[in-house]
């Protein structure tokens, strides 16, 4: 195991780092990325030698270290294992797994031990959610754990062995791709003929090198390909503003930061299929005239990093990134709201991941100030194809206003979790007859952020003017708990929320404090009046796409659920709110007074 640098080694070591990326304040998270690795924390004197070298204040490079989940201001363990606290996960054994690596380390989750070897963390969905439940050990991935398995892991690292080596036996001898399949598999259930099935090597790209940059474009938009992210926006006319946008620089940035929980399919193509996402992304840059792309691939899909580095190498040397085109890829640091494009942008700039105000949008004023297209990893797989195949044959698939197939993430109480490439606008019940989850009681679709939906509802059709989902199809059985689900999302908001705005900062958690209510059975008739309400309010009000879907949950489960919230508030005989307790209320005085109450103890006596 390599032992990082001690927390106080010279300054030199942070200058060399910060000289690394061209002192670029643009670099921020890069470097403090590569800090964190080094010496496990982001110690103020790491600070105040960043801010000096960029030539930025210790308060902006601080603004930056303390935004980010992956960046700690407190040492962590040389081996830092963070545990996917998913509702999947937990649903499928989490907290005995949690309790094996926790005793077997001799160190709590939250916690680092004394010797600073370990540290044991919950996290949010880690992209895994077909093979849960999951962990990263720094940056290897564990699926499919159990308490045996998590101990056997454990006690491996316990002696030494580096984590790799720990979760998979021969890990240095195997080539990235390879490495990156034996951690997770992809579980490709249904390969439509578009994606997932035989794709020739770059013939998207030669065909897009026979056209015209507005002819590409023209093709594009003859395909209706939209947004495979969950906004659904036009694609060819995002590429046509940013072409059409005067500027001396463009730029094409592929969202590999699949955050949404129950979303896993960019990690597949990311696996799988690459070539074809960066050639999606070279017929980009040829379209709008952009010589820089950038890949912001999530801190959590880090063991995917090598994979996809070596696939970049791989066609700089055989000249298919485009000629002057070129990408690198840029690391998130375990922040959700990072998955929105404003938000990523500024993730890409070293600055904190806060979304920003639009207008302008990213297409005319984005990356650097500059004309920005941004799409997700499956938009730029399709557009690819498009170019290829044609887009007649493309329309030929789904519907009119959701053309093409769709890559479906597919978990929870099912008997074939993993991906499904089929036509969108298929019925929802088609699809969980697929993965075996015809038995589902509920099934959230799209995502905490989407549709909570019962089983009166399975025959809608997964598209944009029905069923929106960005891929994620979570299948729950009737032996759960609806308002655990509900109250789990709520918690996810809370921790993801990037506290800019006060309706999704404040809101969100009073909303979590009104469900808790009513799994404790405190809620009365008013409080469901009370849900609809602030949802509508934190959905009006925020600043950005989290906030706005952020109520969803509690909305979407209202509509579809109604008899359990109608089940737990009911009206008290004696007129009082549920939520009153005169013994909690005049505690205060009994401190202040030194004694109990006459009236209200029964028990009291002199």
């Amino acid at each position: 195991m390599t032992t990082p640098s001690s927390p106080d080694k010279a300054d030199s070591g942070i200058a060399a780092i910060c000289a690394g990326f061209g002192n670029d304040r643009h670099r921020l998270l890069d470097i403090l990325l590569a800090i964190q690795q080094d010496r496990r924390w982001i110690s103020p004197a790491a600070m105040e030698a960043v801010a000096a070298a960029l030539g930025m204040t210790r308060i902006a490079v601080e603004g930056v270290a303390s935004f980010y989940s992956f960046l700690s201001l407190v040492p962590k363990g040389r081996v830092t294992i963070r545990l996917c606290d998913d509702i999947v996960d937990r649903f499928a054994g989490l907290e005995k797994v949690a309790a094996a690596f926790a005793g077997t380390l001799g160190v709590a989750v939250g916690q680092t031990s004394a010797d600073g070897a370990f540290s044991l963390d919950f996290t949010p969905c880690i992209g895994l959610c077909d093979q849960a439940p999951a962990a990263m050990i720094n940056d290897v991935v564990a699926t499919r754990l159990t308490p045996a398995r998590a101990t056997a892991i454990a006690q491996a690292l316990l002696r030494g062995v580096p984590p790799g080596e720990a979760v998979v036996p021969g890990f240095d001898g195997l080539a990235p791709a390879d490495r990156v399949r034996r951690q997770a598999d992809s579980n490709i259930r249904v390969a439509g003929d578009i994606l997932l099935g035989p794709v020739p090597r770059d013939a998207g790209l030669r065909a897009a090198l026979a056209l015209a940059p507005a002819a590409i474009i023209d093709v594009i938009e003859a395909s209706g390909l939209r947004g495979c992210g969950g906004a659904g926006f036009a694609t060819g006319r995002k590429w046509r503003i940013a072409a059409g946008t005067p500027a001396e620089r463009r730029f094409v940035i592929c969202n590999a930061d699949e955050g949404e929980p129950g979303t896993f399919k960019d990690r597949v193509l990311l696996t799988e299929r690459p070539d074809l996402v960066v050639e999606g992304m070279t017929i980009a840059a040829r379209a709008i005239g952009a010589r820089e792309g950038i890949l912001y691939l999530r801190g959590e899909y880090a063991f995917l990093r090598e994979h996809l580095e070596a696939v970049l190498a791989g066609r700089r040397a055989a000249g298919t990134l485009g000629g002057d085109f070129d990408i690198r890829i840029q690391m998130g640091a375990g922040a959700y709201v990072c998955g929105e494009e404003g938000a990523l942008i500024s993730s890409c700039e070293g600055l904190p991941g806060e979304p920003r105000t639009r207008p302008p949008f990213p297409v005319t004023r984005g990356y650097l100030g500059q004309p920005t297209v941004v799409n997700n990893v499956e938009t730029f797989a399709h557009a690819a194809r498009i170019l290829d195949i044609g887009a007649d044959r493309f329309r030929a698939a789904g519907t009119g206003g959701s053309p093409g197939t769709k890559l479906y993430s597919v978990s929870g109480d099912c008997d074939l979790p993993g991906v499904y490439e089929l036509p969108a606008g298929l019925p929802l019940a088609d699809l969980l007859e697929r993965a075996g989850a015809a038995g589902a009681a509920a099934v959230q679709v799209g995502g905490p952020s989407g549709t909570l939906v019962g089983r009166e509802d399975f025959g809608r059709r997964l598209a944009f003017d029905d069923l929106s989902t960005g891929g994620a199809v979570i299948a729950f059985g009737a032996r759960r708990n609806i308002l655990e689900i509900v109250e789990y999302y709520l918690s996810f908001f809370v921790h993801e929320s990037c506290g800019y705005c006060t309706p999704c900062r404040v809101g969100n958690v009073f909303l979590r404090k009104a469900i808790a209510k009513f799994r404790a059975g405190l809620a009365d008739e008013g409080d469901i009046a009370y849900l609809r309400d602030l949802s509508a309010t934190i959905a009006e009000t925020s600043r950005c796409g989290l906030g706005m879907t952020s109520p969803n949950p509690v909305l979407s489960s209202l509509q579809h659920f109604p008899l359990v919230y109608s089940a737990l508030a009911r009206p008290r005989r004696d007129g009082l709110k549920a939520t009153f307790s005169i013994q909690a209320a005049i505690e205060g005085a009994r401190r202040i007074a030194g004694r109990r109450s006459y009236i209200f103890d029964r028990d009291f006596s002199e």
